[in-house]
């Protein structure tokens, strides 16, 4: 543990020896990104689990499957729980969360408008980088810059300002719906930009006062 700044970081404590018991991901919570699919706004939250088995670490590999022609990054801020809750207030939610990460929420995009629904597209092992460390006392993770690169260039640019159902909103409408345990973590959508990856492709995704997630392609 240590500290930059007003920013407490802990590096990676937890990356190294407990995954979370489920990542609980969101989808269509930037405006601009919902248009780019097409998609209708959604009226409350739109979620799906990434199973433990999809989580990898910061410089670990994306393995691309054979099943997928186009597979996808998609940057995201991560909210890590701090301790159990179940059926909290927006009021509440900041007391039950640990801290901010990087997630990638990498998807087959062929499978996902195949299927119809997103289990299969976001599961493959290795599809969902995270790290590469959590940080606490962010006074306003609803206003933090998010970037991704793909072998250096600029792919995705927003604000977590855009969001459309914000941090608190989320810890507490998932809160009602299922337990959160100690270390599991909220995607909390991608903005605009997404794109494909290839094999040998880098991807960094990088958000103000957390750092960088990078992740190759194999």
């Amino acid at each position: 543990m240590k500290d930059e700044g007003k920013y407490k970081v802990l590096i990676m404590i937890y990356k190294f020896t407990k995954k979370p018991s489920k990542v609980v991901a969101v989808g269509l919570n930037y405006i601009n990104h919902a248009t780019e699919l097409k998609m209708k706004l959604p009226d409350e939250p739109i979620i799906f689990i990434k199973p433990v088995t999809s989580v990898i670490w910061n410089n670990q590999k994306i393995k691309y499957p054979k099943m997928s022609k186009q597979v996808d990054y998609e940057a995201e801020l991560g909210i890590v729980i701090g301790k159990q809750c179940k059926n909290i207030s927006e009021k509440e939610a900041k007391k039950y969360i640990l801290g901010y990460t990087c997630v990638n929420d990498v998807t087959a995009r062929d499978l996902q408008r195949k299927d119809g629904q997103w289990t299969r597209a976001k599961s493959f092992d290795t599809f969902c980088p995270i790290g590469p460390h959590i940080v606490s006392g962010i006074a306003n993770p609803n206003n933090l810059n998010i970037e991704l690169f793909l072998n250096g260039e600029l792919k995705q640019s927003s604000n977590t300002k855009n969001l459309i159902f914000k941090v608190e909103e989320l810890v507490s409408f998932i809160s009602k719906i299922m337990t959160l345990e100690k270390y599991d973590v909220i995607a909390t959508g991608t903005p605009s930009g997404i794109g494909p990856v290839k094999t040998g492709d880098k991807i960094e995704v990088k958000i103000e006062k957390i750092g960088t997630l990078i992740n190759c392609v194999e």
